[in-house]
């Protein structure tokens, strides 16, 4: 089975509101460089993820938000997580880093708190 890829989409917002990424697949070791490279070029310190299409992450998909979180983790806003299902979110748990992000049901929700 070949590995599902990474679609990585810049959402339009508000300016001066946060920066939005979606992304659609999973975060895996495969695609984590893409990944980092992507949110490394954006120098925005107001950054959402969304994560309502991605099915599932692994060890270095964790190690790649621990990084983004590391990075942003003095900024005003820090990080938010969109759409994270169950199975993201207890990834998340079981490696004790839930806590570095603010979650969010939706995009709407998430920008209300945000902008």
């Amino acid at each position: 089975m070949q590995p599902r890829s990474l679609v990585i989409e810049e959402v339009p917002g508000p300016q001066n509101g946060p920066h939005i990424l979606r992304f659609s697949g999973p975060l895996i070791l495969t695609t984590v460089t893409e990944f980092q490279t992507k949110v490394r070029a954006n120098p925005s310190n107001n950054l959402i993820f969304d994560f309502s299409d991605v099915p599932y992450v692994d060890s270095a998909g964790i190690g790649a938000l621990v990084g983004i979180y590391l990075r942003h983790q003095r900024d005003e806003h820090g990080l938010s997580l969109v759409g994270v299902n169950d199975r993201v979110r207890t990834a998340l748990e079981i490696a004790h880093i839930e806590q570095f992000f603010r979650f969010f049901d939706n995009l709407g929700e998430a920008q209300a708190k945000r902008g």
